[in-house]
């Protein structure tokens, strides 16, 4: 237990960065798919570049953060066996599977993009983009508040963040095409 603190730090670190990483990608997309409707010689350049920075910021820093989160958290159920047997714990679990599927998809779009397929639009990958920013919140909540959650405050509230970043995103759209320059 000596130890304890130390992993457990390093296991927030790598959440923290591992985020960071899936916080951006997805806008790194919006520009590439963006980019694509430029005229040459912008197009290529801007292609190009965005390339090279969506896969050092994929290979560099997002997936060595999700490996090292998962790996620290890993050591934390070992160290912590009796967390397994806590409800909180089985749902936060349910939201990392989730965040790893997710993880899993933007490889999917980010292998996709760094050969010209574009299969999404930009508002679809803003919407994406939204996916990490919900499961972060429910499983801090979650973690901090752990038994004491009202369950159906909770998942109202998650709907409501939902709903909420939607409609920023609606605004951002309307705002967008009144000032394309925003």
């Amino acid at each position: 237990m000596e130890y304890y603190n130390y992993i457990k730090s390093l296991h927030l670190i790598f959440v923290i960065t591992w985020f960071a990483g899936l916080f951006y990608i997805p806008r790194l997309f919006v520009y590439q798919i963006e980019a694509f409707d430029k005229p040459e010689p912008d197009k290529s350049i801007l292609g190009n570049q965005l390339k090279l920075m969506a896969k050092r910021l994929w290979f560099i820093i997002t997936w060595p953060s999700a490996i090292l989160a998962t790996l620290f958290a890993i050591i934390l159920l070992i160290m912590q066996p009796v967390w397994l047997q806590q409800g909180w714990m089985h749902v936060k679990l349910g939201f990392v599977i989730l965040l790893i599927a997710y993880h899993l998809k933007t490889h999917h779009i980010f292998k996709q993009l760094q050969v010209d397929k574009v299969k999404y639009t930009s508002g679809q990958m803003r919407l994406w983009n939204e996916g990490s920013t919900l499961i972060l919140f429910s499983v801090i909540f979650l973690v901090i508040v752990r038994n004491a959650l009202d369950w159906i405050y909770g998942v109202i509230g998650i709907f409501a963040l939902g709903i909420l970043l939607m409609l920023g995103i609606k605004l951002y759209k309307k705002i967008r095409a009144r000032n394309p320059d925003a």
